[in-house]
């Protein structure tokens, strides 16, 4: 079976190729940074995490690229709440927002751009789109033509008339006035008194919301991707935005896969600040809720669905997650014991090699991620029921025939259940061995970490990515940083 995944584009389950055999190109829309992130966005870049994650096992060479957006009224209005900048509420959230990533074991991406950096792509692309037609310019805004695009509304199936719901506040009555059609959106806006601007041809000013992605995506990316990203709430207007802006300047498909994610419920209710059910990722997981029992509620429901968060949905995966680590975690814990090996062995069971192909189909079809957690679950079951065994302190468990068994389950259970991002929590790290033993394996980390970099300049990305995966589910995340320089941090 090969993947497919449901196209928003299309509305229909496409098997899933990419443009470049092997090669998978991504955009994700990235997070507003006026604020601490909650729990949708926990639930979308979970998700992603898992697609990107098994596109990797799967052998792709994966490019993934995530976006900050740091220009936004929301930003102006928090720096100006707190009588700070539009950048100190901007760094502040971003380094909030990569702590919270790393503690849901959500792998960086390969490059996430900012607005604030990006700010000539952005110009060209409006200056394109303006001599093209499809932009025009007022008093030092510029917004672009809806009504000459063909086509507009394709992803949405909204017409032109439903534009103006779901502007999320971005608009005001000064600005509607300067447009030439009301479904017109601002790609540049003229810069109003005592606001950060940017120098442009237009005038002093800021980017409006939709082009920075645009321009983003073709910096990074090129004119057209294998798969953009997102909540279900930027379908409109947002993606179909980009769509037209993107579309306009290069007559080719802006993305070949649209993917989105469903919403975030709360008791029933759609989560907001108004209704005081809208809860942070710091807050949930100071509360004691572990990172594992988060993502494990998030991946027990289908990517494209409602997600309804209560304290008993959540009860019932830290119960879940409970049996899951002791089994993940009993090599570590255990191993030695056990007579355990640090190497696989090279073939695995029929039964187990069944269990991997059932794995497989269900991510297969359409990232069906609680099927796949079930795989996990039955691998798990002997496991779990070994560990409760010596943890009661049962002098006879793991004799040699059933820890023989057992061992290459265990590595299989890791192995897949690191394709979602699930390791054991509280497993041993080399820390806790011997100085010498710490820093021998701190070695072989850096080992690794020089053959992926030797590898990313004789631009062999697919072993890159497979060393950074490999990585992954041993419980080490690589964080790429500017200059070619990467460290690594212990999940």
């Amino acid at each position: 079976m090969t993947l497919r995944l449901t196209n928003t584009l299309s509305r229909r389950c496409e098997t899933f190729e990419p443009q470049v055999p092997g090669q998978v190109s991504i955009y994700c829309c990235g997070v507003t940074v006026y604020d601490l992130c909650h729990l949708g966005h926990a639930r979308s870049y979970i998700v992603w995490d898992v697609l990107r994650r098994y596109l990797l096992w799967s052998g792709y060479a994966v490019t993934f690229v995530q976006n900050f957006t740091d220009i936004d009224d929301k930003i102006l209005q928090r720096a100006e709440e707190e009588g700070s900048s539009m950048a100190v509420v901007s760094e502040r959230n971003i380094a909030a927002f990569q702590t919270d990533m790393a503690a849901l074991h959500i792998l960086p991406p390969d490059r996430m751009p900012r607005a604030t950096r990006s700010l000539d792509a952005i110009r060209q692309l409006i200056g394109e789109l303006e001599a093209k037609g499809a932009a025009y310019s007022a008093d030092g805004d510029v917004y672009f033509t809806v009504m000459r695009q063909a086509g507009y509304g394709k992803l949405s199936g909204r017409t032109l008339e439903e534009q103006q719901e779901g502007a999320s506040g971005r608009t005001n009555e000064a600005e509607e006035a300067r447009k030439r059609h009301p479904f017109d959106f601002a790609l540049w806006k003229g810069a109003k008194p005592g606001e950060p601007s940017f120098p442009s041809p237009w005038g002093p000013g800021r980017p409006g919301w939709h082009i920075e992605c645009s321009a983003m995506v073709r910096e990074e990316l090129g004119t057209t991707i294998d798969i953009h990203l997102g909540g279900a709430d930027l379908i409109f207007p947002h993606h179909e935005n980009e769509i037209a802006q993107s579309e306009a300047a290069s007559g080719q498909p802006l993305a070949r896969f649209w993917l989105h994610n469903g919403m975030v419920n709360v008791g029933g209710e759609k989560m907001s600040k108004s209704l005081g059910n809208f809860t942070t990722i710091r807050a949930l997981l100071e509360s004691g809720v572990s990172p594992m029992t988060l993502r494990l509620f998030v991946l027990q429901a289908h990517y494209r669905k409602p997600l309804d968060f209560t304290a008993e949905a959540l009860a019932a995966a830290a119960t879940g997650w409970k049996g899951l680590d002791a089994a993940l975690g009993l090599g570590d814990r255990h191993g030695a014991a056990l007579g355990w090996g640090a190497t696989p062995a090279a073939e695995i069971s029929e039964e187990l090699a069944a269990a991997r192909g059932r794995f497989a189909a269900a991510m297969d079809d359409d990232l069906n991620t609680s099927a796949a957690v079930a795989v996990l679950f039955e691998l798990a079951r002997p496991l779990r029921a070994l560990a409760n065994r010596l943890e009661r302190g049962d002098t006879e468990a793991g004799a040699a025939g059933e820890a023989e068994t057992l061992e290459p389950r265990w590595r299989l259970l890791g192995e897949l259940a690191g394709v979602l991002g699930l390791a054991a929590e509280a497993a041993s790290s080399a820390a806790d061995g011997t100085p010498a033993e710490a820093a021998a394996a701190e070695t072989a980390i850096q080992q690794r970490i020089e053959e992926r970099r030797a590898a990313k300049a004789a631009r062999d990305f697919a072993t890159a990515d497979r060393i950074r995966a490999e990585l992954a589910t041993e419980g080490i995340e690589l964080i790429d940083r500017p200059g070619g320089v990467t460290d690594w941090v212990r999940s």
